[in-house]
């Protein structure tokens, strides 16, 4: 667990720390637009190479990438295993009642690389933008709801300090586990259910942790006077720059060739 490195902030230069906050959270949502609106390898090829760029324009290590990917890799493992059992098409491979065909292969394909893509896409979020910066955006491009009297403020804070704290829940899991091994508790023999109940000496003391740190934090804010909300000031205020807007127009042009690309090809085949 001390490896996992995802919802981490790592300072930088590049080109997307640069671009404005709000921006990057449109462009993720339209890369997760694009994403599944995919339907053939041509087109899923894209967000594929785009996931590559995006690594490499954030100037942040492969190596931290592959880090964050631990924590579901386990996830994806069971998905496209479960997805080469869903199809019809024909058959490539089959073991008793259990048939794999070309069309179950395709699903597994498609969902693996798709959820590959997202992880790529949300670490790339949030490596490369502060957690200050996160609640500025989402408190801005959330704005409209006021109208209908919901807490912007509260509920953009809220969602950014839970993912603040996910690196440092997944190290504090980490040390209360060393501490029971350390103390004779073995974790790591036995079958499911046994694993399962070892699991409880580290969940109490981890959610004990995580109320405790909670308190501090609000006490904390409280200390300092911090009410959020209307007539709070910003350290720095964001504005929009012609790179912000490029960013924007290319992902428009991209997701629309894409879904027109689709189209074509369902037309073309009927």
């Amino acid at each position: 667990m001390r490896d996992v490195a995802f919802g981490q902030f790592i300072p930088g230069k590049s080109v997307i720390h640069k671009l404005d906050p709000r921006i990057k959270l449109i462009l993720l949502v339209l890369y997760i637009v694009l994403t599944f609106c995919t339907f053939n390898y041509a087109a899923l090829s894209v967000p594929l190479i785009l996931a590559v760029v995006f690594m490499l324009l954030s100037r942040i290590s492969i190596k931290q990438y592959m880090k964050s990917m631990k924590a579901v890799l386990v996830i994806i493992i069971i998905t496209s295993i479960l997805n080469l059992f869903y199809g019809n098409g024909d058959v490539v491979f089959q073991f008793g009642f259990l048939k794999i065909t070309d069309s179950a292969i395709n699903n597994a394909i498609f969902i693996v690389v798709r959820i590959l893509c997202l992880i790529i896409a949300s670490a790339t979020l949030t490596f490369t933008t502060s957690p200050t910066d996160l609640t500025d955006a989402l408190e801005r491009l959330m704005k409209p709801l006021k109208v209908f009297h919901v807490k912007v403020h509260s509920i953009a804070m809220m969602m950014t300090i839970a993912l603040r704290f996910v690196p440092t829940l997944l190290e504090e899991t980490d040390k209360i586990m060393l501490a029971q091994k350390a103390r004779g508790a073995d974790m790591e023999s036995g079958g499911i259910l046994k694993r399962a109940k070892s699991l409880i000496p580290v969940l109490i003391p981890l959610f004990l942790s995580a109320i405790q740190r909670a308190l501090d934090l609000a006490m904390a804010m409280e200390c300092r006077c911090y009410h959020g909300g209307e007539g709070r000031t910003r350290m720095k205020t964001l504005t929009l720059k012609s790179r912000d807007t490029l960013s924007l127009v290319f992902f428009g042009l991209v997701i629309t060739t894409i879904i027109l690309f689709d189209i074509f090809i369902v037309h073309t085949k009927r």
